[in-house]
């Protein structure tokens, strides 16, 4: 059968106009080799990389579908860990471009990432309340951590223990021992959310925001057990707090029977730092020193911070001491030794405030080795800015080196238009007009204006109108981008505006219950002798409500009037007289286009239905129903039947006016779409929404086919419908504290699938090779056996290499969920194939991973199964013996190049693997104590 009727479907071209998301936050990144120039900021789905000083964008890291949430650079500066609203996490590689890694384990947003110290363990925090570790180096999850009742907020590694620190919208922050995975201690002295936390002072402090103008100081004191020989082991356990002073022996010494939770650390709130916000903490953060302090609320202002280091205490200590000392010689007192102390105003010290020019979103900071600060901030109107601060001044002054504006309006763009060669775009916001170049999408005209609601080119596209909330309509210059002229047109809004067909003028409909017509003129100008282009208002047609839309038909013999009573008028537009009453909505009608022959008029409601009716007797041919929430506008593809509508669902839909049918769906936006606009020759759409982005779309060549469309509709839908499905229960596991890390997707599904097909192509090519035996030997001689053509093209492996190369191919970090969804039938034949694998001595870290945790899971019925005891006994013979050998093979490894590492150190006096300025810089210190200790006692 024929297709009765071809569609061509329109794709993804560009997305524009967006510098960065305000939803998850800036980081910068070492791109060549240099810090503290680039920055990573999340622009819808996917992550720009802006060059600070250049304002130019150097990379873009391309998403799927779903809105980045949350980044996170790795230590050695190479990767970038993005969290999206979907859960999932992608590790991208910065020098390629390339995502390596994708985990998936959430539910819901990740809000938090976190790198330990080395970059091989990633921590993750989400709305579902669940933090979950990844190893990045295996690929792989390690385990989840539940314990938090609302949105995990941030999360911390300790460098020098193996602890995990997280904070929640549930008042609560929790530590984590991470060789035990379990919760050894909550505080509980928040009594809102808390936003952020940071680590100061060596990791010996914790800073806590929340949301008061508080930010709480916690010291953190490390307890180990300490074993006297001379003791018995149950007697004691000391304390150690290197930061603290005068500590009491009921500090020091701990019992035994003491909360368990006190065993690891201790932790006691010392005080509070006021911020002069007096909303939320928003974002709170250190530099990678920790030297540096910063936090912000809901404003713009940024408050910095800076940590004294120990020494620096120590010095202001010193001169406390010798003033004190001095004031007591004066009024003849003892001397006060232990009075002497810093209070937390003076170790934590307030440097500046940073007004940036709107709403903070995020911010980054990095020191560098002069003592510069450099901060970016990420602002809520679509702009990053820079600073740069110069810590050893008198008074720090922060001074904007940089600001990227030129990308995007700073508000929601509300008006589209295309010019008539195809080639320019105007967007126009509440505060400038943009001219676009659509085939290079730079922006290459800015002018200021009031707040725009309509739009047009006028013929030529030399000048454009817009129309602004004010009642004006402005005329503005591309060549010159000046503007021209401003009339008052209407009383209120201009709610529409559409250009006469002979484009000898237009009309205008506002909030005052007017429509106006005008016509173009030339005038002479006062400045130059050149006549310039005016506007001339003709006639007027007033109305019983306001006016929401105006469209000519294209013979210019009618006028449709979308009206706030829920109504389309139509009049005739040489006498004004009223011929047709279009209703049936339910809402007032906000969008609305006449096709090109002028025989159909579609409208688009507020109440979400598309309304298709005939001009002739305005009949309502179809009602349609188009969107989940408001259809905000409508527009026909040029000389044809099919139309566009863009809705606050944030999708772009095309439907067919003849068949009422609806074509395709262009999904993309992640907010409402306000407007769109198509080419004069129907090749591109453009659209706008109040996710700041404007996208454009174009039509491919390839032909869109109903049936195929719908299929695919129905396997997206399956494919959803699996991700929210229950989690299969693992035997034996309860829901505790831990988890497995990873969650059932429609991946690990056709990997499980891919799995069982390999062993049923295994079990049958067994078969058949023993058929070909008995065949062989009746007949008293050899048959070719036929080679599956499978198998063939992997290079005529054997069925048991197959099914290795298949289980290879899974995914590191979806491999338990795969075999969690494996049915036990397949269990028996894969672990008679994994004994063979590790006999042979191939990829034995794979396979002992994956038969430990088969092992895990099916334990009772793999004991209970008499057939599996010798398989069971072989691989633990085997299994030992060749992960004794890896173990040597690395043990070995290791000691060879500890040998290298000591004979290069030898030879060339070059420490490897340390910073050796550190240990300079400490024995010098050590040096000049040394020598101010001599000339004391000289």
């Amino acid at each position: 059968m024929g297709l009765t009727r071809q569609y061509l479907r329109y794709g993804p071209a560009a997305l524009f106009g967006l510098v960065a998301s305000a939803r998850g936050n800036a980081a910068f990144v070492g791109l060549r080799g240099e810090r503290g120039r680039c920055v990573a900021v999340p622009a819808c789905e996917h992550v720009f990389v802006w060059d600070t000083r250049k304002g130019e964008k150097v990379l873009i890291l391309k998403g799927l579908k779903q809105e980045v949430s949350c980044l996170c650079p790795s230590p050695d500066g190479l990767n970038l860990a993005v969290g999206y609203e979907d859960g999932s996490i992608r590790v991208f590689n910065l020098l390629s471009g390339e995502a390596n890694i994708t985990f998936n384990g959430h539910k819901a947003a990740v809000t938090a990432l976190q790198y330990d110290h080395l970059g091989g363990r990633l921590v993750s925090g989400s709305k579902d309340t669940d933090v979950i570790v990844w190893d990045v180096i295996n690929e792989s999850g390690l385990y989840r951590l539940r314990g938090h009742k609302d949105a995990v907020t941030q999360v911390l590694f300790l460098k020098e223990k193996n602890l995990l620190v997280t904070s929640g919208k549930d008042t609560l922050v929790k530590w984590w021992d991470l060789d035990t995975q379990h919760c050894f201690k909550t505080l509980v002295g928040h009594r809102t959310e808390v936003w952020g936390m940071a680590l100061i002072s060596e990791e010996k402090r914790l800073i806590t925001g929340s949301a008061d103008s508080e930010l709480r100081v916690w010291d953190i004191a490390y307890i180990q057990e300490v074993k006297d020989p001379d003791e018995p082991e149950s007697k004691k356990i000391k304390g150690s707090s290197p930061g603290a002073e005068g500590n009491t022996e009921e500090d020091e010494t701990l019992e035994m029977d003491e909360c368990p939770e006190e065993r690891l650390v201790k932790c006691s709130k010392v005080g509070s730092i006021m911020r002069e916000g007096r909303d939320r903490v928003v974002t709170l953060a250190t530099d990678r020193t920790g030297k540096i302090l910063a936090c912000h609320g809901t404003d713009a202002v940024l408050e910095v911070f800076s940590v004294l280091s120990e020494e620096e205490i120590q010095k202001k200590l010193e001169k406390k001491m010798k003033k004190a000392k001095k004031k007591a010689k004066q009024n003849s007192e003892e001397e006060p030794e232990r009075s002497v102390e810093l209070s937390l105003q003076e170790e934590i010290q307030r440097v500046t405030n940073i007004r940036a020019s709107s709403k903070i979103k995020s911010f980054d900071l990095i020191l560098s080795p002069k003592g510069e600060l450099k901060i970016v901030l990420l602002l809520q109107n679509n702009i990053i800015e820079s600073y740069n601060l110069n810590l050893s001044a008198q008074v720090p002054q922060a001074v904007r080196a940089s600001k990227i504006t030129i990308g995007g309006h700073r508000s929601d763009v509300r008006t589209l238009a295309f010019s008539s060669d195809n080639i320019a775009i105007l967007s126009a916001a509440a505060e400038s007009v943009k001219i676009w170049n659509r085939s290079t999408l730079q922006c290459i005209r800015t002018m200021d204006c009031e707040y725009a609601l309509c739009s047009l080119f006028v013929p030529g596209d030399r000048q454009v109108i817009i129309g602004t909330k004010t009642g004006k309509l402005q005329l503005y210059d591309l060549a010159s981008g000046s503007l021209i002229e401003t009339l008052n047109a209407h009383d209120g809004a201009v709610w529409s505006i559409a250009l006469s067909p002979d484009q000898r003028g237009f009309v205008t409909g506002g909030a005052d219950k007017c429509v106006k017509f005008w016509e173009f003129e030339l005038v002479k100008d006062e400045s130059s002798v050149q006549k310039r282009l005016s506007m001339k208002h003709v006639r007027v047609l007033q109305l019983d409500e306001d006016v929401l839309c105006v469209r000519y038909s294209p013979n210019q013999k009618l006028l449709a009037v979308s009206l706030l009573d829920c109504t389309v008028k139509i009049f005739y537009v040489d006498t004004l007289k009223f011929f047709l009453s279009l209703y049936g909505h339910k809402l007032p009608v906000l969008c609305m286009d006449i096709s090109y022959d002028g025989t159909l008029i579609a409208t688009g409601s507020a109440d979400r239905n598309v309304k298709i009716w005939g001009l002739d007797f305005g009949d309502c041919h179809r009602s349609l129903f188009a969107h989940d929430d408001s259809v905000m506008y409508l527009q026909f593809v040029a000389k044809s039947h099919l139309f566009f509508t863009a809705g606050k669902d944030s999708k772009i839909k095309q439907w067919d006016a003849d068949k009422f049918e609806h074509i395709q769906t262009l999904e993309g936006h992640h907010q409402e779409v306000w407007c769109l606009a198509l080419s004069p020759n129907g090749d591109y759409v453009v659209s706008a929404s109040h996710d700041k982005s404007l996208r454009l779309w174009e039509r491919t060549r390839e032909p869109l086919v109903l049936e195929e469309e719908r299929e695919m509709q129905r396997e997206a839908e399956y494919e959803e419908s699996v991700a929210k499905e229950e989690q299969p229960v693992v035997p034996g596991e309860t829901q505790g504290e831990t988890g497995l890390a990873g969650k059932k997707t429609i991946e690990t599904i056709k990997a499980a699938e891919r799995i069982m097909e390999a062993i049923e192509l295994y079990r049958e090519e067994m078969a058949k090779l023993k058929e070909h035996k008995a065949i062989c030997k009746a007949a008293g001689k050899e048959v070719p056996f036929p080679v599956n053509p499978i198998l063939r093209a992997y290079g005529n492996i054997t069925p048991s290499a197959y099914v290795l190369e298949v289980f290879k191919k899974v995914k590191s970090s979806e491999l338990e969920e795969s075999l969690l969804v494996l049915p036990f039938s397949y269990v028996p034949d894969l672990l008679r194939l994994f004994n063979e694998y590790i006999h042979l001595g191939s990829e034995v870290e794979l396979l002992c991973r994956a038969l430990l945790f088969l092992l895990k899971i099916h334990f009772g019925q793999i004991t209970s199964n008499h057939m599996l005891v010798t398989v069971i006994e072989n691989l633990k013979k085997t299994t030992i013996s060749r992960v004794s050998e890896a173990r040597d093979v690395l043990g070995f490894n290791m000691a060879g190049l500890q040998y290298l590492k000591r004979e290069i150190e030898a030879k060339d006096e070059v420490t490897f693997f340390a910073d050796a300025t550190d240990r300079f810089e400490e024995k010098k210190r050590k040096r000049k104590k040394k020598e101010k200790m001599v000339l004391a006692v000289l």
